[in-house]
């Protein structure tokens, strides 16, 4: 349970715009990627998560773990292209929404990364649960938010 101290300084994080917090200039792919190009990418960038531009637009997201359970485990060949297993079911937030929101729907949706995407539909950038521990200023603080995320039992189903 979150201390009174620990609490104010959370909702005073989580009252951020999600523009102060994301990461941006985020590495894209194209969906005619291979898996073998993304999975480079992903290792020399040490990225866990690539975002899939098409004309600008955000089309769809693949993780190290999407090409892990969706490829390698069955045997999919290293030249399969990215689209066929990416995930295209996106939960994004827009640069002026509060922290809030992404920790919300991170907790809601059982995800670590929401990307960020602007009033043109274009990828803006990305917030992962590290970029809000980051804004944590102590330890138990970063402990508590991750906990809550990574169960989905966050402060906001309390009730």
């Amino acid at each position: 349970m979150l201390n009174d101290m620990t609490e104010k300084t959370f909702s005073e994080n989580a009252r951020r715009r999600c523009r102060e917090i994301m990461t941006g200039n985020v590495k894209t792919v194209r969906r005619t990627m291979s898996l073998q190009e993304v999975a480079r990418l992903m290792s020399e960038g040490d990225m866990g998560v690539m975002p899939i531009v098409e004309e600008g637009k955000l089309v769809g997201i693949v993780t190290d773990r999407d090409i892990v359970v969706r490829a390698i485990a069955f045997g999919r060949d290293v030249s399969t292209e990215i689209g066929d297993v990416m995930t295209t079911e996106i939960f994004s937030v827009k640069p002026d929404d509060f922290v809030f929101e992404a920790i919300r729907l991170m907790g809601d949706r059982q995800v670590r990364r929401i990307p960020v995407i602007n009033e043109n539909g274009e990828l803006a950038g990305i917030i992962a649960m590290a970029d809000i521990a980051l804004e944590m200023e102590d330890e138990r603080e970063i402990a508590a938010t991750l906990e809550e995320i990574s169960s989905g039992a966050g402060f906001w189903r309390k009730g």
